[in-house]
């Protein structure tokens, strides 16, 4: 199935039932009073996270939810039939975000999460309600309340513990492949990978983390050249960012300036993204020798202002991968941790998600505006798709 990460639908909530109108009509009863029933509940419109979905295509093809009416009252304070509640069901990683509020109603990373997107209305009285000692035949009944309706964007940012970050062929699909049993296309042409790609990284019993792949960037992306920064936002769920150097691109280009071309986009689409914990990996080590390894170590750390370790490996050899898959999990274990015993560390990343997907709305939007201007002009790059 086509990879989908963004789409927008409608749901709409069911309505209440009107109230009855209605008397009671019994041989040898006389004055039966008032006995019509209220209406009943419209069903509402609710949303779950399930593990076991990876894409939004099917709302592309269903864009629309409907929640069952509540059905009119009936006589004999017979009360109607409430309507049934939808579930609808996201992948995990899902953000939804009323178009008109541009509030943000939910982001689901966990599964247990279940959230209200559309309250069904309140169904209507039926004339017993109303019956007192001075109206004993009362007329009036209530009709139900009309359900919400509410146009919701979906956006996907895939759930995982590493991501992967650099230029086309910097050997981000190889160093996957190395290190899980993923398969994603390896070839030496610019944006071989044109979907994010997930792979689980085993390192014995019990003990994993799943890395995600992204198309590589190249300058300008977040102007809309090449594939853009569609899918960036993939990266900020991510405990680990790791960006990978090609220390000797095919193209001849120079491993510094690209290096620091990847910051700049970063930065541009999120300076909280940017922010994140960010490891430099050098790919293609077994190419170079050491002296000029060495000289190109230096040159990174002058350039980027680079005070962390620079980590070596070769992806299509898979040297120095166990040992970066090793300290990538004592890194993820640690973090595991202090997610379940440390309060203020929970609220720190909760308010850094939070930032994050307010930075990540708003050059999305940015990208959006720049592409219908260049579709109205004559300037249009037809691989631009944000």
């Amino acid at each position: 199935m086509k990879f989908v990460d963004e789409a927008e639908i409608t749901v709409e909530a069911g309505n209440g039932g009107n109230g009855c109108l209605a008397f009671r009509r019994e041989k040898y009863i006389e004055r039966g009073g008032p006995n019509g029933g209220d209406g009943g509940n419209g069903g509402s419109v609710y949303m779950q996270a399930d593990a076991a979905l990876n894409t939004l295509a099917d709302f592309r093809f269903q864009p629309r939810y409907r929640a069952q009416h509540g059905l009119k009252g009936q006589s004999n304070n017979c009360t109607g039939k409430g309507g049934d509640d939808l579930l609808v069901k996201v992948p995990l990683g899902t953000s939804v975000i009323d178009t008109n509020t541009e509030e943000l109603i939910a982001d689901f990373n966990d599964t247990n999460m279940v959230v209200m997107v559309a309250r069904g209305g309140y169904h209507g009285l039926g004339n017993t309600r109303f019956k007192s000692s001075t109206n004993r035949a009362p007329r009036k009944t209530t009709t139900g309340k009309p359900g919400e309706i509410r146009t919701l964007q979906l956006q996907l940012r895939l759930v995982a513990d590493v991501g992967l970050l650099g230029m086309p062929n910097a050997g981000k699909s190889t160093l996957i492949r190395a290190v899980s049993a993923a398969t994603p296309k390896v070839a030496d042409y610019p944006f071989t990978t044109l979907v994010p790609n997930l792979g689980v990284v085993s390192m014995g019993m019990e003990r994993s983390f799943v890395m995600a792949d992204i198309p590589g960037l190249i300058e300008g992306a977040s102007d809309g050249a090449g594939l853009g920064i569609r899918f960036l936002k993939h990266l900020s769920r991510t405990r680990v960012l790791l960006h990978l150097i090609d220390v000797l691109p095919a193209d001849e280009s120079d491993p510094v300036e690209n290096a620091v071309k990847i910051v700049r986009e970063l930065e541009k689409f999120s300076p909280t993204l940017a922010a994140k914990e960010r490891w430099l990996v050098l790919n293609k080590v077994d190419l170079l020798d050491a002296a000029a390894l060495n000289s190109l170590r230096e040159k990174l750390r002058a350039a980027l202002n680079w005070q962390s370790e620079i980590i070596n490996i070769s992806a299509l050899t898979k040297g120095g991968c166990p040992q970066l898959c090793e300290k990538l999990m004592q890194s993820i274990e640690d973090h595991r941790k202090r997610l379940l015993n440390d309060e203020d560390y929970v609220k720190a990343r909760a308010e850094l998600e939070q930032a994050m997907a307010f930075e990540i709305r708003q050059s999305i939007e940015l990208a959006r505006e720049r592409r219908q201007a260049a579709q109205e002009g004559d300037d249009f790059d037809l691989e631009w798709d944000v």
